[in-house]
């Protein structure tokens, strides 16, 4: 399976980079996820509940980064076996990159399945696999709001407030005289 996707976030390239590499974040966004824990300088153990069609399991795995480029990109190495339901694993690269209004993320994922949760066909899958990463980046979302406050936006003009505004500004019109508040009535 090959899926790839990018995304505006609404935070700072040092904050998305951050939350990517909380253990905490990841576990309140991560669809399923039971725990996740740091078992050594980019490394993790997790558990995680994982549903495609008829096959549930839950999932014990690890994951490992790579090629780690603070606060711009790395690679994350992924395996899982959920017992008889079967096994996954393979790669995501994920990079950062500042935009005028946050950042932007962009990731490639290659993973491989096994099992019976192979069985149910690759449309299925892939399925599974967008609707889980859709989840994760609107919790995601969610979440950095809570911490960082919603994103800032720009005020909504009114109609003709910068025609009235432009004519104040030339003197011109009945507005003129009540461009310093002074006007006289």
């Amino acid at each position: 399976m090959e899926m790839q996707g990018a995304r505006q976030l609404p935070i700072t390239q040092q904050q998305a980079w951050e939350a990517l590499n909380d253990p905490e974040v990841l576990k309140l966004c991560i669809p399923g996820c039971d725990s996740i824990e740091s078992t050594g300088d980019n490394a993790y153990n997790l558990v995680n509940a994982i549903k495609v069609g008829p096959v549930a399991a839950r999932f014990k795995g690890s994951i490992a980064l790579a090629d780690v480029n603070a606060p711009h990109s790395y690679t994350l190495n992924f395996e899982g076996n959920g017992g008889v339901a079967g096994f996954g694993k393979g790669s995501a690269q994920v990079s950062l990159a500042p935009q005028d209004e946050g950042c932007a993320l962009a990731y490639t994922v290659n993973a491989t399945v096994g099992g019976k949760i192979a069985q149910v066909g690759q449309r299925l899958i892939d399925g599974v696999a967008k609707s889980m990463a859709e989840s994760f980046f609107k919790r995601f979302d969610e979440e950095m709001q809570r911490r960082h406050g919603p994103a800032e936006e720009e005020p909504e003009a009114k109609p003709g407030a910068l025609k009235k505004m432009w004519s104040r500004l030339k003197g011109g019109g009945k507005d003129a005289a009540t461009l310093d508040g002074d006007a006289e009535t």
